[in-house]
């Protein structure tokens, strides 16, 4: 099963490779904004999107992330994705 999970448009890092980094539930992440850009890149800070291995899939609004979010926690399937995401960025900043 893919699983995209909400997060928070919080910088665009390369605006020429189409990266910036989304907050997903406290864990900051790279990720590829391609597939949702439909302008500037800066206008897409501070949006929602939908993750999926690194890329955003989809701007959603923030009732839909909040809502997505608890749906994910209850079915205890964001808790484990968000660990191994807590797991890898903590091993990429060398704090095993």
């Amino acid at each position: 099963m893919c699983l995209g999970i909400p997060g928070q448009i919080t910088e665009v890092t390369d605006a020429a490779r189409m990266m910036a980094v989304a907050d997903v539930s406290g864990v900051r992440r790279a990720v590829n904004v391609a597939p949702i850009a439909d302008g500037p890149l800066d206008g897409l800070v501070g949006k929602w999107a939908l993750i999926h291995v690194g890329f955003a899939m989809a701007v959603i609004d923030e009732d839909e992330a909040e809502k997505t979010l608890e749906a994910l926690r209850g079915l205890g399937e964001a808790q484990e994705t968000l660990e191994a995401m807590a797991a890898g960025q903590a091993a990429l900043e060398g704090r095993t």
